[in-house]
């Protein structure tokens, strides 16, 4: 199994094929799709020899086409156990890692759990979009969405909006919508804040609140937010546990403060907390305020830390941190860099560059936030590595 959920087979004559729907271990019968000189894509037309971990999907929408989820036809089991499969090898192939430090997978619920989704409008109806095509396919029932983010993509009627981003507080009840281009003729329920992006771009507020930790979490509707409260909640707990050790620490990529609060309670000492977004950073200085943290909003990559730091928490966006934001990382030369990733393609990348720099991963954590999906969030620490000798950072000289 690959990044991106295909399974990796060969054909008679050595080269690639992605199958697309295939587990490792089966014997499929495929239809080529697309065919290129070094690779090939795949179909499956029937599964000969199914894999253990084969089910059926449990949600209706997989036969009508939808593309939400691609791995519905995994068991739960099954899932995690790829997802980490998927990590340790990007850790070998790209970081070059040959036995990666990979720890159990943490499991999640695998329904009722996403608290924000982004969908598609056709003909005033919130859908998603079908497996490899634009096509829209509207949905009275989701398997994964909250039921308060269900009825909104069920009930809900969006004009002739081209995309909306529903979003709740599954701890609280608020809701949000975001509608694109703007929000005429949209119709929800009479407790849900709808606002358009033309309204965000010339500064309107609109916010939900969510509890995660033990504190509530005031959250724009711009401002990005872990997608589940559970999920967050693990998160959080895996940061502190691999920052309590030190004294000091760093958040970069801070959002709107989540583990730069948590951190705060558990005693740890929050020099700042870096955020380049303006709608995050604002609810960041609001829910940090009572810990009296220092908020900087400013682009990750051109922070410099101003002395001596113990460990640097890192939660950047898909693309990982890359050189600028491993150099931004190691610029207090700290002790530890806990790296919380979204991906494990960028997780290879950053784990590569942060080896470059002098630090050596003690140990990864892949949490099962999105079951029914490919997708995959990891809490790795990393520590300085004698060996390596002085921290350096990695951006090339201009």
């Amino acid at each position: 199994m690959v990044a991106g959920g295909d399974a990796l087979a060969r054909g008679d004559d050595g080269k690639v094929v992605f199958v697309r729907g295939g587990l490792p271990g089966e014997a499929v019968r495929v239809r080529v799709v697309e065919s290129k000189k070094g690779f090939s894509r795949a179909e499956i037309e029937a599964v000969l020899e199914p894999s253990a971990w084969r089910t059926d999907p449990p949600c209706p929408n997989v036969a009508r086409g939808c593309g939400g989820c691609q791995w519905q036809h995994v068991t739960p089991e099954g899932q995690r156990a790829l997802k980490a499969e998927i990590v340790r090898d990007a850790l070998r192939r790209i970081a070059k890692i040959p036995e990666p430090p990979v720890r159990e997978t943490v499991a999640l619920p695998g329904t009722d759990y996403r608290t924000t989704m982004r969908a598609a409008v056709h003909h005033g109806r919130a859908g998603l979009r079908r497996a490899g095509s634009h096509e829209v396919v509207d949905l009275d029932l989701c398997l994964v969405a909250h039921p308060l983010v269900e009825e909104m993509l069920r009930d809900g009627r969006f004009g002739r909006a081209q995309e909306v981003e529903l979003r709740v507080g599954a701890r609280t009840g608020t809701r949000v919508a975001m509608v694109d281009p703007n929000a005429r003729d949209v119709r929800l329920p009479g407790d849900v804040v709808v606002v358009g992006i033309d309204e965000v771009r010339a500064g309107h507020a609109a916010a939900y609140s969510e509890v995660v930790a033990g504190r509530t979490w005031q959250i724009s509707a711009a401002s990005f937010f872990q997608a589940r409260p559970d999920g967050a909640d693990e998160l959080a707990r895996l940061v502190v546990e691999a920052v309590q050790p030190h004294a000091t620490a760093v958040d970069l990529y801070c959002g709107v403060g989540l583990f730069a609060g948590v951190l705060s309670d558990a005693g740890v000492e929050v020099l700042a907390a870096v955020e380049g977004d303006a709608s995050s950073a604002r609810d960041a200085r609001a829910n940090l305020a009572p810990s009296g943290v220092d908020v900087v909003e400013l682009d990750v990559h051109r922070w410099v830390a101003p002395g001596p730091v113990d460990v640097v928490v890192a939660d950047p966006s898909r693309n990982g941190l890359g050189t600028r934001g491993v150099d931004a990382a190691v610029s207090g030369a700290p002790e530890a860099v806990v790296l919380v990733s979204c991906d494990p393609a960028a997780l290879g990348r950053d784990t590569q560059l942060l080896g470059a720099a002098g630090y050596r991963l003690e140990w990864v954590i892949p949490v099962d936030m999105f079951p029914g999906t490919v997708h995959v969030e990891t809490v790795g620490r990393f520590i300085r590595d004698p060996a390596n000798g002085q921290v350096t950072g990695v951006t090339a000289a201009p």
